[in-house]
């Protein structure tokens, strides 16, 4: 990769690793519900116009939101609100081992015992920071962070499925059909949406500005075009240090302590991620990273290189 293309990467670990500190900001002044609905509007309002989804894939479409919109994000910013933000990074990634088990279950995608051991060193990392003292007062947060790594790992089996729908088309028809389901069952379970409204002050609405546009739109518009013009063996390793991005912000801005759990639970899910995506990465990653992309353009550059 040139010069150029290392910045982008690492621009976008960085972009991802500072979300879940940005993420608390926002959730010291919305509820978690109420920001899910927030963040799901401004997504829409900025790609909705410019990206359009294929009739026939309208109905997936809102399958996945119902996964993402309703079940990850809420769930998501549930936990994170009652944890740290640094636990919160290092819990979520849990969706890989997620991710490779329902491949296994449902896809019928091939199971090594080498993954099976690094699925279990992931788990153990995260049993670790759970029974750290500071952790343990929050575990129902904590499960939450679980449950919304579970989530994301289920839309990944529903992008299967869809055909001719770019990841930025994706994103935006998703957050149009989950803004209305969460900010229904805000009104329904929450209170206060009115004056979290009124109060919000400019540190929150950065921070809703940060993960519509930062996250969502320029970070996966720089990660789609890295994964079209290089091997996936050589960028998805970088999201490896996603969680190291997280912690870091969050020990600098928030304040956050660096415990001895955080730091060998943190350790031990990274080796995890690091032993599961190993075996065959091009294969197993190509279906949870590139799945969204129009299939014109999911060519990578080493299978043209091979014709």
């Amino acid at each position: 990769m040139r010069v150029v293309d290392y910045l982008a990467v690492l621009l976008v670990m960085l972009i991802w690793g500072l979300n879940f500190t940005v993420a608390k900001i926002a959730l010291d002044q919305l509820s978690p519900l109420m920001l899910t609905a927030l963040r799901s509007v401004m997504v829409a309002a900025l790609l909705v116009p410019f990206f359009r989804v294929p009739r026939a894939m309208l109905g997936r479409v809102f399958l996945v939101s119902l996964t993402m919109g309703s079940f990850h994000f809420p769930l998501l910013f549930t936990g994170l609100s009652g944890v740290d933000a640094g636990v919160a990074a290092f819990a979520i990634q849990l969706q890989v081992p997620f991710s490779v088990i329902l491949a296994r279950i449902l896809l019928k995608d091939r199971f090594t015992w080498l993954q099976a051991a690094g699925i279990v060193v992931a788990f153990t990392g995260v049993a670790i920071i759970g029974g750290e003292p500071r952790t343990l007062g929050s575990l129902v947060a904590l499960l939450c962070i679980v449950a919304a790594s579970f989530a994301w790992a289920v839309s990944n089996i529903q992008v299967k499925h869809l055909e001719g729908v770019s990841g930025l088309a994706l994103s935006a028809w998703v957050s149009l059909f989950a803004a209305p389901q969460v900010l229904a069952a805000s009104l329904l379970t929450e209170t206060g949406q009115w004056d979290q409204l009124r109060n919000l002050d400019a540190a929150a609405w950065g921070a809703l500005a940060y993960m519509a546009l930062l996250v969502t739109v320029l970070s996966y518009a720089i990660w789609y075009w890295l994964v079209q013009r290089h091997p996936l063996t050589l960028v998805v390793p970088y999201t490896l240090t996603v969680p190291l991005f997280g912690v870091i912000s969050a020990v600098i801005v928030l304040g956050e302590p660096l415990t001895g759990y955080l730091v060998g639970g943190g350790l031990l899910i990274i080796l995890g991620l690091a032993i599961t995506m190993r075996p065959g990465l091009d294969r197993a990653l190509r279906k949870f990273w590139l799945r969204s992309l129009p299939r014109s353009s999911a060519t990578l550059p080493m299978d043209r290189a091979s014709k």
